[in-house]
């Protein structure tokens, strides 16, 4: 196990909440002599983490967040040299500060933590494989990323090398089912209407995708894992093809009269009953089609994300190649994530609470990666 002093989270959005009650079980469970230090940074205008944080949406586990140290900076404003100084006490760095920290952010993040001598470093790559989907792909924040690891790469030569680990983890599955996105439309927004299952190039296509939970738990497995220095690692929950995608929606939202839906791969053999009937409608959205919406909108982000994700390309890998595989570290797929989330929107759904864009109680405001 690598002995790591003082760990330093960028951001406490979905994911950098997640990572932080990860951490927080996982040290817990270590002898006082062996725990890191954990230090959240925050926008100033941001409010207090809560006392308390889930282990997941599903879970009643909580951790307690009062050792955990909380400093306040705007990112955007700092210099590069505050920037570095501002990462110099730590020993290891980890960017949960999304696309949403606006175009070049990740760039002089890695840089910051390049000058100020970082030990370990996790940039924000939590998303597609870059390197295959390639420059060009009609999402620029893409490229960024690209040059984010090839900084990392050539470090140049008589310097103390930073350790970097990138986790390729697929989009969060959390996306799949924001209708923003319009992969699946309806499904968590509308507990009784229609919902649409549409496929991005090719009903052939297929995603590999991570829940929030599991990006948070694999990614605090990996830091401590010695066998892992500057390299590239893949996990995820689930890769699935968007015909299977809508076979696992069908599974879980049309009557139980129905004839039952045979899923391939599955984690479950029968079909399961439900209590309403949705009507399922499907769509498919061509690369020429998505381009030439882009076209008359070239500024629109989840435009450009279709598109790069319609070609099929970099956005999914065998999960037999996955770091949790590998390791036999049990992850949640699609339909497992799906069919929980049921069941608490259900619930909300019922007393009344919960909003627009609300899930679970979970608000979901990060772009896919």
């Amino acid at each position: 196990m690598l002995s790591i002093n003082s760990i330093l989270i960028l951001g406490a959005g979905e994911l950098g909440l997640a990572l932080l009650a990860s951490l927080m079980h996982d040290t817990d469970q270590l002898p006082d002599s062996s725990k890191p230090s954990i230090t959240v940074l925050l926008r100033p205008s941001s409010k207090p983490l809560p006392r308390k944080l889930s282990l997941g949406t599903n879970s009643s586990s909580t951790v307690d967040t009062s050792h955990i140290s909380v400093i306040k900076h705007d990112i955007s404003s700092l210099s590069s040299s505050s920037l570095a100084s501002l990462l110099k006490p730590y020993d290891t760095v980890i960017s949960c500060t999304g696309f949403s920290a606006g175009k070049g952010t990740q760039l002089r993040i890695t840089q910051a933590a390049l000058e100020a001598g970082v030990r370990r470093f996790f940039p924000w790559q939590f998303g597609v494989d870059y390197e295959r989907v390639g420059k060009g792909s009609g999402q620029d924040l893409f490229d960024e990323q690209l040059a984010v690891r090839e900084l990392l790469r050539n470090q140049g030569e008589g310097k103390t090398q930073m350790d970097w680990v990138i986790v390729s983890t697929g989009i969060f599955t959390s996306f799949i089912f924001e209708d923003s996105f319009g992969v699946v439309e309806g499904a968590l927004s509308n507990p009784s209407g229609p919902i649409t299952v549409r496929a991005l190039g090719s009903w052939t296509n297929a995603l590999s995708v991570t829940s929030v939970e599991d990006i948070a738990m694999l990614t605090t497995k990996i830091l401590f894992d010695d066998k892992v220095h500057s390299q590239v690692i893949h996990v995820a929950g689930d890769t699935i093809t968007y015909e299977r995608l809508v076979n696992v929606v069908r599974r879980l939202f049309e009557s139980s009269s129905s004839s039952p839906i045979s899923l391939s791969p599955s984690s479950l053999d029968e079909a399961i009953p439900v209590t309403s009937t949705r009507e399922i409608k499907k769509e498919l959205w061509t690369l020429p089609y998505l381009a030439s919406q882009l076209s008359q909108n070239p500024a629109d982000t989840i435009l450009k994300y279709r598109v790069s994700f319609s070609k099929g390309v970099g956005v999914s890998w065998p999960l037999e190649e996955t770091y949790n595989k590998r390791e036999g570290v049990e992850t949640i797929d699609v339909e497992g994530w799906l069919r929980g989330r049921i069941g608490v929107f259900r619930k909300r759904s019922e007393d009344g609470k919960g909003g627009e864009g609300e899930v679970g109680g979970l608000r979901y405001d990060h772009y896919p990666t």
